[in-house]
């Protein structure tokens, strides 16, 4: 469940990055072109629903008192939800019909509530239809999440 709140600034985020990709929209895919950052409110609920949604019951996603007994100062977003969010930024860049072959990422620092996570991309190659994207997301207290995705355009896309 979100709230109004929540689902106010993922509509934001979306039509943002949304129109930063329209503004130039003969801007083709190549290597060193930067795809507009997308900024995330890191919320509890983001957290706890996205445990849920991908079946992580484990207790340091959704109680800040068990997460605590293990050394953590509050829960923590566990990664798949991760792993979901540079998936939407990719394809909110590249259009839904764009599609994922390749996802390969790393967990650095954990993202807690309150903070805010900022989802960078930077082609690093283009072959034909598809595009390999070097991504990074950071928080208040370093880069959550860096990995390289490959990504077939929407022309091919079935």
């Amino acid at each position: 469940m979100t709230t109004d709140d929540d689902a106010t600034a993922d509509a934001d985020a979306v039509a943002e990055t949304r129109a930063a990709r329209d503004a130039d929209p003969a801007a083709a895919p190549r290597p060193g072109l930067e795809l507009p950052p997308l900024t995330l409110p890191i919320t509890r609920t983001l957290i706890v629903s996205g445990a849920i949604a991908s079946r992580d019951y484990q207790d340091v996603h959704h109680d800040a008192e068990a997460a605590g007994e293990k050394g953590s100062p509050d829960i923590f977003m566990n990664i798949l939800t991760t792993n979901g969010l540079v998936g939407r930024y990719l394809t909110d860049h590249f259009g839904a019909r764009s599609v994922l072959r390749k996802v390969a990422i790393r967990l650095g620092a954990p993202n807690y509530p309150g903070d805010t996570m900022v989802l960078r991309g930077t082609i690093t190659d283009v072959d034909g239809s598809t595009v390999q994207v070097r991504v990074v997301g950071a928080n208040g207290l370093g880069n959550h999440v860096t990995g390289t995705v490959t990504v077939e355009l929407a022309a091919v896309a079935r």
